[in-house]
């Protein structure tokens, strides 16, 4: 079954009610998304662990509901790590 881009970004929000999240749907079937995050609670955080802890927020959906997920994050200030 597929992930609406409003339930990805949902579960994105709850996890990190800071957030600026930007969705767009790649391909159209509600499986492959790009998601820009920007939060701070991703600063003084590595890349990985960033990916980490969006991958958590979607408790366990990624490979299920969600084939895939191209992700970007960022802090407030800009920094990518």
């Amino acid at each position: 079954m597929a992930m609406t881009a409003g339930e990805l970004e949902r579960l994105i929000r709850e996890a990190f009610p800071d957030a600026e999240v930007k969705i767009e749907d790649l391909a159209g079937d509600g499986n492959h998304y790009r998601a820009t995050v920007i939060s701070a609670a991703f600063r003084g955080r590595t890349r990985l662990q960033q990916h980490q802890m969006v991958y958590r927020a979607l408790g366990g959906r990624m490979g299920d509901e969600l084939h895939a997920l191209a992700l970007r994050t960022l802090t407030p200030a800009g920094e990518e790590n």
